[in-house]
């Protein structure tokens, strides 16, 4: 197996240098053919290689995870090795500082998860968007998850670039188009807060987005089925992590108390 992945690897770099070629100098082209060659197990004597403090990170954090909760909680990790059933789908952003197992303490086999830039949810469609949508449906029909959430969050980058779009100054070859699934939260925070500050529209829009992939969720057919039979919640929440502060809302399809 690991033979068959580096040959794919190795296929591929062949493919930069081939299409590319021209526009690699030669320092970045000697690279590539350094490193398909050590792929290929032509170099068996090179110096070794500096200390990789990153790797070293992985291993330390792994080594602390290992120690004090996994073989805490053998028992725990035994039954999960079978199979898993969490209650929630969390969908949040890609940003470092957003991780919902530490903001909202999951433990493993709690909340399984999806995360993009903006956590953003994009209408029902089978032929776009389909990573986001199998890990929906994956929560859904397989899983049968008793919430979904949305967590929203402050000074979101992608919230960013969707509030300053048209933008011409940057150029970005898959952000744009996929912040534009917001676009029905900015036209309601420029339609009703026009006269604010653009960092108060951002958190409004921040807020409204989430509100905007909530309803988007009802597009999925399974996830409509699921809410409208009451065995599925759609949950929204905004995590402040300038103030340390978290607030949550739910759709309901019956009357409720908001939370």
């Amino acid at each position: 197996m690991a033979k068959h992945s580096a040959e794919v690897v190795v296929e591929g770099l062949k493919k930069i240098l081939l299409n590319v070629q021209e526009e690699l100098d030669e320092k970045v082209q000697s690279k590539v053919e350094k490193l398909i060659a050590e792929l290929q197990g032509r170099q068996h004597h090179h110096p070794p290689p500096p200390c990789d403090h990153d790797a070293q990170r992985l291993d330390d954090g792994f080594h602390f995870f290992k120690t004090n909760i996994f073989d805490k909680n053998r028992e725990c990790f035994k039954k999960l090795a079978e199979d898993q059933h969490p209650k929630f789908l969390v969908i949040s952003c890609s940003d470092s500082r957003v991780s919902p197992s530490v903001v909202l303490n999951f433990k493993p086999g709690e909340a399984f998860a999806g995360r993009n830039i903006a956590n953003m949810v994009p209408q029902f469609d089978q032929l776009r968007h389909t990573e986001i949508g199998s890990v929906i449906e994956y929560a859904v029909k397989e899983l049968q998850v008793d919430n979904i959430l949305i967590m929203g969050h402050s000074r979101c980058g992608g919230i960013k670039r969707l509030m300053s779009l048209p933008d011409q100054t940057q150029t970005y070859d898959f952000i744009d188009e996929w912040v534009k699934i917001g676009l029905p939260a900015k036209k309601k925070v420029l339609e009703e807060a026009g006269d604010l500050c653009p960092e108060q529209q951002r958190t409004l829009c921040e807020k409204e987005s989430v509100k905007n992939s909530m309803g988007n969720l009802l597009t999925y057919p399974f996830v409509r089925s699921a809410v409208v039979n009451g065995t599925l919640t759609l949950r929204g929440g905004y995590y402040d992590f300038v103030n340390g502060d978290f607030e949550q809302w739910k759709m309901c399809t019956k009357p409720c108390h908001p939370q």
